[in-house]
């Protein structure tokens, strides 16, 4: 039997090196699965939930694994649901290819069944390149052009395939004019600034008496370099939260987290410092950056087009994180004044210590727990190969704050478009991409009934097919939307609107243990430290189903004066929680007043 360009399609996918395939069916491709079930289900088809979930997979599946992700979805509705996803991998830079389905050729601008204008739905999302297939013989070259340019712009890119095509038989580009022929692999560059940018760089960073460090994702992979012009410039590393990983938690001279959910000491080096280094990120507050005309700068990124951004610096050099500082170390001089580099780790020091005062503060409605202790005792039972997810929402306060990153564990959540319903379909992408290391999820209740407990159907389905079964999603149980209720407060001064803001209750533990996972309900904050170590020791993947107090602040600790009088506002205008929020505020706030202080 003739090849089709439906089985062509993915023996190309397979030339590529694609191993999953992240989709949900629909009879849009109907011709492309049915290529699968006769080519043996390889690419393994991914059965997600739902398309917007198959995207989020693919999503962390790239993130993780640093390739590319492929999610598959039918015509119409079934396209429109990758959507998010795509917009998700376009605004954290990250390789995704969706492949969707289209009516027949034949009924293309008739107002068919479904039809929808895909090239106009995908021109924004995959800017980067979405073209239709139309004839087999621009197969190849749509397919090799979709997965190099998604790896070369770190973007998401869409092949469009109308229904009557996939069923074609293949036929391949002839040595004629108007086809165009194609091939496979490519063979990336290290990209490296000249020499003269190089010295200009190193110029002003060796005229700085206070250096600061803000490392982003695109430092991923550079952690030796970067601990090495630290140590030569006596500076402190603050990370945007998508860097998270990049260089552990337990260096003493790493600031953590910076802007909305950052730390103290990242707030205070980026207030005090006369020199930014940034390698990597395109952190976008740059209201947690140095003010203007306060400190010199020097940008490090692989991408032109974002290279200058976010605050005037002098050198803008463009290249590999790793490459170009390796090029730096040589023309830096070591500080010989140790005093910035020492306040820095003074600082850090304390910091934590106050992080551990407020996680240990307990909450004051009976049968619930300070969220916060949740993400603190996960610290040092963490295994050491873990990968994090966090959803967005408070959830995402307590992963940039108080989780303590090793080398070796990775993490990562919705960073720009901070989209709810990310934090579990992350975690299984991150399974199949790593399939024999454990994966955490902090979840809120709210991304969890959005679509979380749907997707451990998911997990329920494939787990037996992982070689390490751990898959850990943590629910932080509070019946409440409780980013947007404090966004609420303090942001606009608005009381809690309970209509939009509460959430029914539901056992995320019974619903867990109903498909066959693991469970265990916390109510007692001394359990949590065995919830953890129950839920590493298990067979299967593992629901902790934690009652959480909503009244625990997540406001930055460097708070504006206007976000505290607006909090102040809102709850002297009826918020029904005022008087459990101004007792945990209050004794919140006593930790930090504490810093100075040892425990004891």
């Amino acid at each position: 039997m003739n090849e089709t360009v439906s089985s062509f399609l993915l023996a190309r996918l397979r030339a590529w090196g694609v191993e999953h395939i992240f989709g949900y069916p629909g009879d849009g491709i109907n011709g492309i699965l049915a290529a699968w079930a006769k080519g043996g289900d390889f690419p393994q088809f991914v059965q997600a939930r739902h398309e917007e979930m198959a995207a989020f997979e693919a999503v962390g599946y790239a993130k993780f694994a640093g390739k590319i992700g492929v999610c598959m979805a039918t015509s119409g509705p079934g396209a429109i649901h990758v959507l998010n996803g795509l917009y998700d991998a376009l605004l954290d830079h990250v390789p995704v290819l969706a492949i969707v389905g289209q009516t027949n050729r034949t009924a293309m601008g008739g107002s068919y069944q479904q039809e929808v204008d895909l090239l106009t739905l995908f021109k924004d999302a995959c800017s980067s390149y979405v073209q239709v297939l139309t004839v087999p013989e621009q197969l190849p070259n749509l397919v090799d052009r979709a997965v190099r340019s998604a790896l070369a712009r770190s973007a998401p890119t869409c092949l469009i395939v109308p229904y009557d095509v996939q069923e074609l038989e293949y036929q391949p580009p002839a040595h004629e004019f108007k086809m165009v022929p194609s091939s496979l692999g490519v063979v990336w560059p290290h990209c490296t600034p000249d020499k003269a940018g190089i010295e200009l760089a190193a110029e002003l960073l060796n005229a700085g008496k206070r250096v600061a460090i803000l490392a982003g994702q695109g430092a991923r992979g550079a952690s030796d370099e970067l601990v090495a012009v630290a140590e030569l410039l006596g500076a402190g590393v603050a990370k945007a939260l998508l860097g998270k990983d990049v260089l552990p938690d337990d260096l003493p001279f790493v600031t953590g987290s910076i802007g909305l959910l950052g730390t103290r000491p990242s707030y205070e080096m980026m207030r005090d410092c006369d020199t930014l280094l940034t390698v990597g990120s395109s952190f976008p507050y740059t209201q947690f950056m140095p003010s203007f005309g306060q400190a010199r700068g020097v940008q490090i990124d692989r991408d032109a087009s974002m290279i200058g951004m976010r605050y005037p610096y002098e050198v803008n050099l463009v290249g590999d994180a790793g490459t170009t500082l390796k090029a730096l170390l040589p023309l830096l001089d070591r500080k010989p004044d140790r005093s910035w580099r020492n306040g820095i780790e003074s600082n850090v020091s304390r910091w934590w210590q106050t992080m551990e005062r407020q996680a240990m503060t307990e909450s004051d409605i009976a049968g619930t727990v300070n969220p916060q202790r949740l993400v603190w005792e996960l610290n040092g039972r963490l295994p050491k190969d873990a990968i994090v997810t966090s959803d967005s929402g408070s959830a995402a306060n307590w992963y940039a704050r108080h989780l303590k990153l090793a080398a070796g564990q990775h993490g990562s959540l919705s960073g720009t478009l901070a989209t709810m319903g990310a934090g579990v379909p992350y975690g299984i992408g991150a399974k199949f991409a790593f399939p024999g290391r454990p994966a955490v999820c902090l979840v809120g209740d709210g991304a969890m009934q959005m679509n979380g407990m749907a997707e451990l159907i998911t997990a329920a389905r494939y787990w037996k097919d992982w070689q390490d079964p751990r898959l850990v999603v943590a629910v932080l149980h509070n019946n409440d939307l409780n980013q947007v209720t404090w966004e609420m407060r303090a942001m606009s001064g608005f009381p809690k609107f309970v209509e939009s803001q509460a959430l029914p209750d539901v056992s995320y533990a019974a619903f867990a243990e109903g498909i066959g996972l693991n469970a265990v309900e916390v109510v007692n904050p001394d359990e949590i430290g065995k919830a953890w170590e129950r839920a590493f020791s298990s067979d299967r993947p593992t629901v902790l189903d934690v009652h959480t107090d909503p009244n625990v602040p997540p406001i930055p600790p460097h708070a504006t004066w206007e976000q505290m009088t607006n909090a102040a506002k809102s709850l002297a205008s009826g918020d029904e929680n005022a008087w459990e929020v101004i007792r945990t505020g209050i004794r919140q706030k006593a930790q930090e007043a504490l810093r100075g202080l040892k425990k004891g």
